[in-house]
């Protein structure tokens, strides 16, 4: 009996160093993932300690107590997953949490994807080690992609860890941090894997519906809370429509270009029209458009290319029913949260 053991944890040991072996990249990045969240996880206050602290200011102690009211407004009005998150404090220390790497050829609306065992595909690398991020750059760049890095304010573990509250969310507005949080709630809720579009999209649709929902609950339709709000994702859909439709533009201009044109002559045409995409959408003459590449059009695509489809699922086919179109999102994605 004890050989047969040792036969099966040699077999085991094989089996893992294999693995190891063959999908090094991903063991070692999957290691650092690991190893991110761990130290922010492990390194978290209760928030019953910091609202008892005397040396912590009220204003971060109301903030603390809103997202408890935000919380508890998802699960029990909006119908979200209850999880402990949000039930500890992360102090940043004033530095980005998270910064996650998106890339793109450079005449190709098509994101670069990395692919995880068990976990999927994602069409973005984060690295909570900022050290990482040059090298990373550096090797895609020299393989020809168009990168883009951003910061991220949260990220959600989709219930699997209890996920903080980070001391920047506090510097959001009340309909901002609403939106925030019901985003990362409706990831633990509703997540298809190998699907990040779906996924970044109802979470944005969800958490925008929620805030307004939210402030129209607790102040009111004619609050200068509620008004405010509304305003802003008006003018943020503006900018992300004309957005969208210049990437429309963008990605048929590149369909035009041949292997034979020369690239000055592609990049001319290529900047000419992200100029005027960008001037349209900004309402601005004068624009600085170095941010603006592939990987910036794709990611924007990521989280608000389908607005305007699940806008029409909610009011159109299930006449604003929040939790009728919520209970058929997940009817018609039965594997939810399958990463493991």
């Amino acid at each position: 009996m004890k050989k047969i053991i040792k036969i099966v944890l040699l077999s085991i040991v094989v089996i893992l160093m294999g693995f190891i072996a063959f999908n090094w990249q991903a063991a070692k990045y999957g290691f650092l993932q690991g190893k991110g969240q761990l130290e922010i996880i492990n390194n978290t206050i209760p928030i019953s300690e910091v609202l008892s602290d005397t040396t912590v200011s009220q204003e971060v102690k109301d903030k603390i107590l809103l997202i408890q009211e935000i919380k508890q407004f998802a699960v029990d009005s909006m119908g979200l997953s209850e999880t402990e998150s949000y039930t500890s404090y992360y102090d940043q220390n004033k530095k980005p949490i998270l910064w996650v790497i998106t890339a793109c050829p450079p005449y190709e609306l098509k994101a670069k994807e990395w692919r995880f065992p068990i976990a999927g595909s994602f069409r973005y690398k984060g690295y909570f080690d900022e050290s990482y991020i040059k090298d990373e750059l550096d090797q895609l760049h020299a393989q020809g992609f168009e990168t883009r890095v951003g910061e991220v304010s949260a990220w959600s573990t989709l219930g699997i860890l209890n996920d903080p509250i980070l001391s920047s969310m506090l510097d959001k507005s009340e309909g901002d941090l609403a939106a925030l949080i019901i985003h990362e709630l409706t990831h633990g809720t509703v997540f298809v894997k190998d699907d990040l579009e779906f996924n970044e999209n109802l979470a944005d649709f969800i958490g925008d519906y929620g805030a307004k929902w939210f402030l129209k609950s607790k102040y009111g339709e004619e609050s200068e809370n509620y008004v405010q709000y509304v305003s802003k994702v008006e003018r943020d859909e503006y900018y992300f429509e004309n957005m969208s439709i210049g990437a429309i533009k963008l990605d048929s201009l590149y369909r035009t270009f041949s292997p034979e044109m020369e690239s000055i002559k592609k990049d001319s045409l290529k900047y000419a029209m992200i100029t005027g995409i960008v001037q349209l959408a900004t309402k601005r003459d004068s624009v600085d458009i170095s941010r603006f590449n592939n990987a910036y059009f794709v990611g924007l695509g990521t989280y608000k290319s389908k607005q305007g489809m699940f806008n029409e699922m909610l009011t159109v086919d299930f006449g604003s029913n929040f939790a009728a179109f919520l209970a058929s999102i997940k009817e018609e994605n039965k594997n939810l949260k399958q990463l493991f």
